[in-house]
């Protein structure tokens, strides 16, 4: 299926999307309006076990369109764009099978909000990661400060936040940001036999094993442990 900087194709149950606004694949609100829509499709569709999101080309997405951030005049207009990108990128966290993003070349500011947003990362060998927003005098409005300490750490997020320094994939999967180093040309290959691996397995308990780990994050140790429970004798 293909709509103006989104398309995706379905290959053995496993979907592609691809982001497709070149140069950079920037974040447009119609880009992000057409990837809610078909996000939306593939979550239902039960032929679809897994999901790759990858940008065209040799960028993931190196941030979110700065004319739109240029042109706010007013901080309830600001909130408004930041909780839109929010809502998407929790839909997204959210989704019921597993979406793997595959990064290469830069992945910055609202790219790494998006990619953070997905449940597995990919990166390629000369992959660049940050979250750059500090240097326009603004800050992570997608979930950027939400997240990365989720995954990094609180120090070391807010020296990447606060210095807007990008990292390479090395250090990115040194600190547990990205979860695979592949060869640079070797990205969505990998990315899409990752998501073939897993689309492989029962989706029931696919879904269910996702929705035990997001309780992990939000709930206590034993409703947590309690929720599992419930999970797994379903799926018995």
């Amino acid at each position: 299926m293909e709509n103006q900087t989104v398309t995706y194709r379905v290959d053995d149950r496993v979907a592609t999307v691809i982001l497709n606004n070149p140069p950079a694949n920037v974040l447009t609100l119609p880009l992000l309006t057409e990837l809610d829509a078909v996000l939306g499709e593939l979550d239902a569709d039960h032929a679809v076990r897994a999901v790759v999101l990858s940008g065209a080309g040799t960028v993931f997405v190196a941030g979110a369109d700065v004319k739109i951030i240029a042109s706010i005049t007013s901080a309830t207009e600001g909130e408004g764009l930041a909780k839109g990108g929010q809502a998407l990128f929790f839909k997204i966290e959210q989704m019921k099978k597993p979406i793997i993003a595959a990064i290469s070349g830069f992945c910055l500011g609202g790219g790494m909000e998006l990619a953070m947003a997905c449940h597995i990362r990919v990166a390629g060998e000369r992959a660049k990661l940050g979250q750059p927003e500090i240097n326009l005098g603004i800050i992570p409005g997608f979930g950027g400060t939400q997240r990365l300490p989720r995954l990094v750490g609180v120090s070391k997020a807010i020296e990447l936040i606060l210095t807007g320094d990008m990292i390479n994939a090395t250090e990115a999967k040194s600190i547990g940001l990205v979860d695979k180093i592949v060869p640079e040309g070797e990205v969505l290959k990998q990315a899409q036999g990752l998501a073939r691996k897993i689309a492989s397995k029962g989706r029931k308990a696919v879904e269910a094993a996702l929705s035990a780990i997001r309780g992990s994050a939000k709930l206590p140790v034993e409703e947590g442990f309690a929720a599992e429970a419930r999970l797994f004798g379903t799926i018995c």
